[in-house]
């Protein structure tokens, strides 16, 4: 049976023998349990991770409160780059909100991936710069809508959320509370 990971860089790059070796020696695929801490506050980020099955949350602790800045589900990446590249203490959380099977790289392997297969390095920055674009977009179509504007808009960009994550957790994601969020559903129902 074909090594998962080669199977999914496959679909972003042609890979010869050599190179499919390289991806399949370098990122291992673990599995998470629901609830598992993958990143602390005050930790040093070690690994980023791209989604094969699961969901995982990106929160941050303010005042005693947990705030949900992100989820991240299949075909998605993850990393604390601020953390990762700069060795420096992270100041948010990865979490696992279901069971997830992830693929693992740590910067050790991802140097190795580098000079073993020279066109990752440009793959891994154009998807950087596509990711950065999209988070910036995300961000300020945040700021400039109302919280039912934000639900409506996770409704139709990001439904299966809905089913995944617990209320508490959407509710912090989309800047309320949760007894807000409860009456915005409501409303939206009702029309």
């Amino acid at each position: 049976m074909e090594n998962e990971i080669v199977k999914l860089i496959s679909r972003f790059l042609e890979l010869i023998d050599e190179e499919a070796q390289a991806f399949a020696e370098c990122i291992p695929i673990r599995c998470f349990k629901k609830g598992h801490i993958l990143l602390k506050e005050g930790q040093i980020s070690r690994d980023s991770y791209f989604v094969i099955d699961g969901c995982i949350r990106k929160y941050y602790i303010i005042d005693g409160e947990e705030r949900t800045t992100e989820f991240y589900v299949e075909d998605e990446s993850i990393a604390s780059l601020q953390s990762y590249k700069n060795k420096t203490p992270a100041n948010h959380y990865f979490e696992c909100v279901e069971d997830s099977r992830l693929a693992v790289l740590n910067d050790e392997k991802e140097q190795e991936l580098f000079k073993r297969v020279p066109r990752y390095e440009t793959l891994c920055r154009m998807s950087m710069e596509s990711d950065y674009g999209e988070q910036q977009e995300a961000l300020a179509k945040f700021i400039i809508s109302s919280p039912e504007a934000r639900y409506r808009n996770l409704l139709e960009t990001r439904p299966d959320l809905l089913q995944r994550v617990p209320q508490y957790h959407l509710a912090s994601y989309l800047g309320v509370k949760p007894e807000s969020l409860s009456r915005i559903r409501k409303r939206l129902a009702k029309k």
